[in-house]
């Protein structure tokens, strides 16, 4: 196994580490018989395994990045999932799945890419009547996001934010930590130091506006 294979499940291992919020979101749901969720921007899909293990459902990862998917399909396959849980490479401009497809769709982290507004607008077909979509953002202009919700069509069931210091505690840290032990490693790899520079600008945006990582959990169902 690679340094950079190890280094990439170590950031999986981490992330994993915040699951207790998906648990926490999942459970506002009402319990539901063997849904078809659709997570939106899985990444290498640590929440997507969370929720295979959270529901009997059939779900869906869709990603546009090749590489993530294909760490998430071992994933499924080492699990015993693959009766349950595919992988679709698609960008979520280009969605195209039949109307109320869904019983849940959830997106931690990846709607900021198309839009909150536009994203809650688009999905909505998507979802069966009564169905549910569950976003994890940035804690930014909550009160807008409460008002887009009610305007778009949903009713909000819940929310709640994470504790401001989570992101720090939990991921920011220990990841810089494994950053300095390969960097002392790998000290004459130009290509290897690169990639770990990339990876340090993301640790220290964070530092210098922490207050901007803090993000929240929306629950909301479908009117």
């Amino acid at each position: 196994m690679t340094e950079e294979t190890t280094f990439e499940i170590d950031k999986d291992l981490l992330r994993e580490s915040l699951g207790e919020y998906t648990r926490k979101a999942f459970h506002m749901l009402p319990k539901l018989d063997k849904p078809r969720i659709l997570d939106v921007g899985c990444g290498s899909g640590v929440p997507t395994m969370e929720l295979a293990r959270l529901s009997n459902g059939q779900i869906i990862g869709l990603d546009i990045h090749q590489p993530y998917l294909d760490r998430l399909a071992r994933k499924i396959e080492e699990s015993g999932l693959s009766d349950r849980v595919k992988t679709l490479k698609s960008s979520m401009f280009d969605m195209d799945f039949p109307n109320e497809s869904f019983d849940v769709i959830w997106a931690e982290g990846s709607i900021s890419v198309i839009g909150f507004e536009k994203g809650l607008k688009e999905w909505r077909r998507f979802l069966k009547p009564n169905g549910f979509l569950v976003v994890h953002d940035e804690v930014g202009n909550i009160a807008e996001k409460l008002q887009q919700i009610s305007s778009c069509g949903y009713e909000l069931l819940e929310y709640f934010t994470l504790p401001p210091d989570t992101w720090w505690i939990e991921y920011y840290a220990p990841l810089e930590k494994r950053i300095n032990e390969i960097r002392t490693r790998h000290a004459g790899d130009p290509k290897a130091l690169l990639a770990l520079d990339n990876e340090q600008r993301e640790i220290d945006m964070f530092k210098k506006n922490p207050g901007r990582y803090t993000t929240v959990f929306f629950i909301m169902k479908k009117r």
